[in-house]
Order: structure tokens, then C-alpha cells, then sequence
């Protein structure tokens, strides 16, 4: 594989982290500030639907996957060069769990913390055979989908990442463009059945402290989950069609920073969401369509942010201390001149 390869790989995984990033924190921002139930039949309960629909559970998903082709490319790299690829994966996920642990104090659904314990559970999975990587991460994939238990599903998804890391699925993604359309087309019809039914079952009023509303949200949020890989691997196969365009990747290119310091935007979209809270007093406040305003300004903040940053810097804050203590050695963070 030659360096250009290897650089449009990286290119599009960061792409697709950012991506995953812009839909988490629509999600994270409604119980960080305690955002109101809308009432039946406003806008503000369209999209609350929207978000049911299309957001809440798809981007986690593809978050946790790309986690996955991390660890398998972070180890592979690793060992190439002569390292203990283990060792240092065992360091990575630890100052990962650090920084989730202190995050967990201020965001309750943080996800750092179970990343790294299910780091630490996939890490046997790096020598096994990719075909049984990819056959009991799918299997589990759908049978904890049926369940609808979505923390178990972690695991699985990231065995589906490290399983397209074995595969070479981004290393090779540029040739096999037919291929990914045919992928694409078939979780564009199955996820559109999937949402379709979902829809149908959407309640009038979410959690109205009824029985029967308490019921019919349930029976939504269950398909929903159940139907959740599908939509997700819809959107990383449109993402990755979009991408081949260069005219598509030149305005996309703050996505691209956005997802290189995805560690630090992660992280600091919890602090800009409450501060943002406690300085304007707006916990229990907000409306849906507020928070989504508050998420637009987060993003024009974070896009410009990493963007500059990234001109002058070859990592962002939080990458290069993680990349320091998992190395144990002091990496000039500072591009060279030119």
C-alpha cells in the first residue's frame, strides 16, 4: 500500500469521526441541560421525532465501529514498528478510562469509560481470524438489536471495526466504488423499512407520565435501537460516495479537523454545553429547537477551532497528552516550518 493510500484512509476515517461527532452532541445536549418534553403537535415535538428518527442511536453506533478500526490499525502499526503494540494499547485505554472518569462526573452518559473496558475486552480478538471477527460481531450485532440492549451492542461493533481493519475495508475502499454503492443502495431500502415502521409507531406525547404514553414511547425507542445499524451503515456508506468528490471533500474539510481532535471536541462539548447552561441559566429551560440552535453555535466554535489549530499543530490538545502518556515520550506538538 503506498502513502497516498494510507493518507486518503486516515482522511476519510477522520471524516467519518467528525461526522459521528456532530449527531452525538445533539443527543448529549438534552439531558445536560435538562431540556423540556415538547408539547403534542408543535415544532419543537417534530423534532424531537427527527432526532428519535434519524439521530439518537445512529452515530454512537458509528462512533463505536470506528473505535474499532483504531484499535486494530493502533496495534498493527505498532508492532510493524517494532513495538508492543499490546503494551501500548493497554496504556491508551487507560488514559482513556482516566479521562472518561472525570468526565462521567459531569455527563452521566459519557462514553470514554465503557470504551476502555470493552477495549480491554476485544483486545484477545486482534489474532483472531477476521472471518470470525466479522461473523460474531455481526451475529451479536443483530441479536442484541432484537434485545434492544444497547450498551452490550459496544463490544460487537467495535469486533465489526477491528474486523474491517483485518478486511482492509478503507485501505481499499478506492477501488471498489461499485461495490460500496451496492452496500449503500441496500441500507438505504432496509433502513428506510426500518424507520418507516419506527415511525408508525411513534407515540403523540413522549413521556407524559402515562401508562399508555409510557408504553407506546418504549415500543418506539425499542425499534428504533433494533434498526439502528442499519441507518448507521447507510450514512457511512453515503459519507464515503460523497467523499470520492473532491469539490465534496474541499467543503467538508472543517469536518475533517473535526474529527482529527475528536478526543478534545468530545470532551469539550460537555464544558461548552454547561457553561453555556449555568452562565445563561438555561437548565430545564430550553426547548428542543433551542438546543438545536445552542449545538449550530457549538459547531461553528469547535469547526473553526479545530481548523486553526490544526494549521499550526500537528495534534490536538488532548490527542497529544493522550499520545504522551501512552508513548511515555514527548512528541513536539508543533508543525515544522516550511
Amino acid at each position: 500500500m503506498n502513502s497516498k493510500d494510507v493518507n486518503a484512509r486516515i482522511d476519510l476515517l477522520d471524516y467519518l469521526r467528525g461526522f459521528a461527532l456532530m449527531g452525538i452532541i445533539l443527543v448529549n445536549v438534552i439531558p445536560l441541560l435538562s431540556v423540556k418534553i415538547p408539547l403534542a403537535g408543535t415544532s419543537n415535538a417534530t423534532y424531537l421525532r427527527f432526532l428519535y428518527l434519524f439521530v439518537e442511536g445512529r452515530f454512537y453506533t458509528i462512533f463505536t465501529f470506528l473505535f474499532g478500526v483504531g484499535f486494530y490499525i493502533f496495534i498493527t502499526r505498532a508492532n510493524t514498528k517494532g513495538r508492543n503494540g499490546y503494551l501500548l494499547f493497554l496504556r491508551r485505554i487507560l488514559v482513556l478510562f482516566i479521562l472518561g472518569f472525570v468526565h462521567v462526573q459531569f455527563q452521566p452518559g459519557e462514553a470514554l469509560t465503557i470504551y476502555s473496558v470493552c477495549g480491554l475486552i476485544i483486545l484477545p480478538f486482534y489474532r483472531a481470524n477476521k472471518i470470525v471477527n466479522l461473523v460474531f460481531g455481526t451475529a451479536m450485532v443483530v441479536v442484541f438489536s432484537v434485545f434492544a440492549e444497547k450498551i452490550f451492542m459496544v463490544v460487537p461493533l467495535m469486533l465489526l471495526g477491528a474486523a474491517a481493519g483485518q478486511y482492509q475495508v478503507f485501505e481499499r475502499i478506492s477501488n471498489h466504488w461499485k461495490q460500496t454503492a451496492l452496500f449503500t443502495g441496500i441500507m438505504l431500502v432496509l433502513s428506510s423499512g426500518g424507520l418507516i415502521y419506527q415511525y408508525q409507531h411513534a407515540p403523540v406525547v413522549f413521556g407524559n407520565g402515562s401508562e399508555g404514553s409510557f408504553s407506546e414511547t418504549q415500543r418506539f425507542l425499542h425499534i428504533g435501537i433494533m434498526i439502528g445499524p442499519l441507518v448507521s451503515a447507510f450514512y457511512v456508506g453515503l459519507m464515503i460516495l460523497l467523499l470520492r468528490f473532491s469539490i465534496v471533500r474541499k467543503v467538508l474539510s472543517p469536518l475533517k479537523s473535526y474529527g482529527r481532535m475528536a478526543l478534545t471536541n468530545y470532551l469539550s462539548q460537555t464544558i461548552l454545553i454547561l457553561a453555556t447552561g449555568k452562565m445563561l441559566d438555561v437548565v430545564g429551560h430550553l426547548t428542543y429547537l433551542q438546543s438545536l440552535s445552542l449545538c449550530l453555535v457549538i459547531y461553528v466554535i469547535q469547526f473553526s477551532f479545530s481548523s486553526l489549530w490544526l494549521r499550526y499543530f500537528r495534534y490536538g490538545p488532548l490527542e497529544w497528552v493522550w499520545r504522551l502518556l501512552t508513548y511515555l515520550e514527548v512528541t513536539s506538538m508543533r508543525k515544522p516550518r516550511i
